[in-house]
């Protein structure tokens, strides 16, 4: 069979990836920011181009051909080669002015930002900032975000990150909520109380019961997906809760609860795109962020180490 050139459109190809990893028509349309008939006809054109049929209709799905299916894989790898292009372009700007945007925690971006922003406005006034505040773990490969703020360590091989202090996590209430349960002086007698639990919160109750809290999860009868709905949940009496420590005492009105107890460790990553980290302003505001956090966090564990995973 005698090879052909085809000419095809990457914004036809990103349209292919992008229903297949969204699972639909119209979520992919959400994603690249198209009407859902636009990218109907784009990835139409593409099977033209092709000669294949990519997708098949059952009810209202779309399922993979196989011939998408052996497609999906290459894309993925055009995808990355256009990232890393777009990522060594953008890495070679030494100006201090522009734009960076930082994805973290709503807790970290609500009560842990502010400061170092108000440091930034002062030195380099020409940086505009970003923040996503996001508890989910945004891609830096596919520029979601320069730097990301994360409790987990990355493990992707494109990535370089650095260690910060752990954060103390420890656990608050507030004070009208103490008076009228009254102040616990053992781990056992927080065994009726009422928590603020957050999703996926079973690693919170081994914790808790690991320090001698008797807690289950039907202790935690509100539970959210927002570390700040949750302090403010806290705040309010609803529920005991656990918070960082730098955070919950900024915060008036709340009391922690077992001050003796052994902390939980809460780790910290500053994390940014190996080709990104060699940009003047963004290396500015990463130093900036690894120097504010490793001075205001004293829990210890955070080796401050930089880390190429």
């Amino acid at each position: 069979m005698s090879e052909r050139q085809i000419d095809f459109d990457w914004n036809q190809m990103r349209a292919f990836l992008a229903t297949v990893e969204r699972g639909s028509l119209s979520g992919a349309a959400r994603e690249l920011g198209l009407t859902q008939p636009t990218l109907s006809r784009q990835i139409a054109a593409l099977e033209q181009a092709l000669g294949l049929l990519l997708f098949e209709r059952m009810g209202r799905r779309l399922v993979l051909t196989a011939s998408g299916g052996q497609l999906v894989e290459q894309v993925k790898i055009m995808r990355a080669a256009a990232d890393r292009i777009g990522l060594a372009v953008s890495g070679q700007s030494q100006a201090t002015e522009g734009l960076v945007r930082i994805t973290a925690s709503d807790i970290v971006a609500a009560h842990m930002l502010p400061p170092v922003l108000e440091r930034l406005r002062d030195i380099a006034p020409g940086i505009v900032v970003e923040v996503l505040a996001s508890n989910s773990i945004d891609n830096l490969m596919r520029r979601e975000a320069d730097i990301a703020i994360r409790h987990v360590q990355p493990d992707h091989p494109d990535l370089i990150a650095r260690r910060c202090p752990d954060s103390a996590v420890l656990i608050y209430a507030a004070s009208a909520l103490l008076d009228r349960l009254g102040r616990p002086s053992t781990a056992a007698a927080l065994g009726d109380a009422p928590f603020i639990g957050f999703v996926q919160g079973e690693a919170l109750v081994a914790e808790l019961n690991a320090r001698g809290i008797p807690v289950t999860q039907q202790n935690f009868r509100w539970i959210t997906n927002s570390f700040v709905a949750g302090i403010e949940m806290v705040r309010q009496g609803l529920g005991i809760g656990v918070m960082f420590r730098e955070v919950a005492e900024r915060i008036a009105g709340l009391e922690c609860v077992l001050p003796d107890m052994r902390p939980i460790a809460a780790p910290m990553w500053l994390v940014a795109h190996r080709e990104l980290h060699s940009s003047r302003r963004i290396r500015l505001v990463f130093d900036l962020l690894v120097e504010t956090l490793s001075t205001e966090r004293r829990l210890g564990g955070g080796t401050g180490d930089p880390v190429d995973d």
